[in-house]
């Protein structure tokens, strides 16, 4: 008789397909409740701007070939090694995208901290 084989159980996350922005966002901040990557996503999009002022200002187109880099390279490294999830860009891009930059403007501003509510570093 042969040894039972074990299988490893893996979490199953439903895989929901949003059609508001508002109802997506509330996910979206789930998906990002670890202080390192919101400071990760907070230094990527700050990138992101400085590339293309500099593009602007220069006239060198590289580097907004750098700014994508720079934003989904911090963000992606937050999610992969800090919040291990995969990126909400996967699977919602266009949300995702709205919601990096509200996100990053809510976190200017004070309407939410970089240290979410279940203080997870």
């Amino acid at each position: 008789m042969s040894a039972p084989i074990k299988i490893k159980k893996q979490k199953r996350r439903v895989t929901m397909r949003y059609t508001s922005f508002r109802a997506f966002y509330a996910f979206y901040l789930t998906e990002h409740s670890n202080r390192t990557c919101r400071q990760l996503h907070f230094l990527g999009s700050s990138l992101v701007l400085l590339c293309v002022i500099l593009a602007c200002v220069t006239g060198q187109l590289t580097y907004l070939i750098a700014a994508p880099i720079c934003g989904y390279g911090f963000a992606w490294a937050g999610h992969f090694l800090f919040e291990k999830n995969r990126p909400a860009s996967f699977k919602q891009p266009l949300f995702s995208f709205m919601g990096d930059w509200v996100m990053y403007w809510q976190l200017i501003t004070g309407q939410i901290n970089f240290t979410p509510e279940d203080k997870t570093s």
